[in-house]
């Protein structure tokens, strides 16, 4: 275990804070190992998309990603970055994640090789400290994989020849890894408008993904002004995929916020997508 620790930010408001409730909701939001076969056949990804809102509103989503799919030891997390704090690509190379579940080991090796091969990624905890879209991934991948370790990226740029590029590098990195590495793209969908109109918007979004289209994937959300918080993340890890012999990708399942609240005038969009 790397001796420097994140502490959890938003434990207690997004999640629950004491680890035996927070069991209790990742079991309920996942598959069990004994489920029926088919639906919650577990496949070796390349990478996923999932949602990061609390978990009332989204963690259903997100459960039934990873519970579709293996979750290797070593995992690659995209992020947007919210605070605006920090780099504008930003790792952690060196430090542990911490929830109530317990700690989660930094991939060291990974990150230092990402850090050496694209300049333009930086070791910086500033846009990472408040930041709630990777922490809250991390139970569900904690209680499917003992042995977690990970690269948590904060991406605060839009600028696509630097998406695509981190994408190239992450995609060297991984396939010179005698180890697997699973990329997790970190993301909402649309954000606060009708319920209607956020599902025509994410739905034109999520055919890009679904064509593994990283191009089009950009062109959509600034076309139509989608305001998918993790688009960057997505092109990234479909620019990563792609390189990577990618051939497919899947939607999970999709669900917004009004289903929840019950409130349908200003929702948010959330896709679980898997790329293999």
């Amino acid at each position: 275990m790397t001796s420097l620790v994140r502490s959890p930010a938003v434990a207690g408001r997004f999640y629950p804070g004491r680890a035996e409730e927070l069991l209790r909701d990742i079991r309920e939001y996942t598959a069990p190992d004994d489920a029926t076969p088919g639906e919650t056949t577990r496949v070796s990804a390349i990478g996923c998309v999932v949602p990061h809102a609390g978990y009332v509103y989204s963690g259903h989503v997100a459960g039934a990603v990873f519970s579709r799919i293996e979750i290797p030891e070593h995992c690659i997390i995209l992020c947007p970055n919210h605070t605006g704090l920090g780099v504008r690509l930003a790792t952690m190379a060196a430090t542990a994640w911490r929830t109530p579940l317990g700690d989660v080991a930094a991939s060291t090796t990974v990150a230092s090789q990402l850090l050496q091969s694209f300049p333009l990624l930086n070791e910086d905890s500033a846009a990472h400290r408040a930041e709630h879209a990777i922490e809250v991934q991390l139970p569900f991948l904690q209680v499917r994989q003992k042995n977690l370790q990970i690269v948590p990226i904060a991406v605060g740029t839009s600028n696509f020849d630097v998406l695509c590029g981190l994408g190239e590098a992450l995609a060297n990195v991984i396939a010179a890894s005698p180890d697997k590495v699973l990329i997790v793209a970190s993301s909402d969908m649309n954000h606060y408008e009708s319920d209607a109109i956020t599902r025509v918007k994410d739905h034109k979004a999520i055919e890009r993904v679904l064509a593994l289209d990283a191009a089009g994937l950009f062109e959509v959300v600034m076309r139509e002004k989608i305001s998918m918080c993790g688009f960057g993340p997505t092109i990234i890890m479909l620019t990563a995929a792609k390189k990577l012999g990618a051939t497919s990708a899947r939607l999970i399942d999709y669900a917004t916020s009004g289903d929840v609240s019950g409130d349908f005038a200003r929702v948010v969009g959330y896709a679980g997508m898997v790329v293999t």
